[in-house]
């Protein structure tokens, strides 16, 4: 699979509800070290405080446009894109990943308000 294309699959998957509400599956994708600056103005400060915060959400669907990615180094890569949800309008999105023993796995996402 072409690298954008298993991106775009990665980040899909984590702003869907099933996934959103996975403990499990949130610890596979997100790095130990995970950090999130939010487009609300909250830090979450490590993969523990983003997946205890997710399990009590109100979902709500969300889309992406402008998908983009650049290879930072071997194993490293920036994710880009404009994030839509009804409810509070667009953001820009960015997310770090970084391939541990074979997988990708987020180290760091930021939500700025557009």
């Amino acid at each position: 699979m072409e690298l954008e294309a298993h991106f775009f699959a990665l980040e899909q998957e984590l702003q869907g509800g099933a996934t959103r509400s996975n403990a499990n599956r949130l610890a596979q994708l997100l790095a130990d070290d995970f950090v999130e600056f939010g487009a609300s103005g909250n830090v979450w400060g490590s993969k523990a405080q983003v997946i205890a915060g997710l399990q009590d959400e109100v979902f709500l669907p969300r889309r992406m446009s402008g998908f983009a990615v650049k290879k930072l180094s071997d194993g490293v890569a920036l994710v880009t894109y404009r994030g839509h949800r009804q409810d509070v309008g667009d953001s820009l999105r960015s997310s770090v990943w970084r391939e541990e023993h074979g997988q990708w796995r987020m180290v760091f996402h930021q939500g700025t308000p557009a």
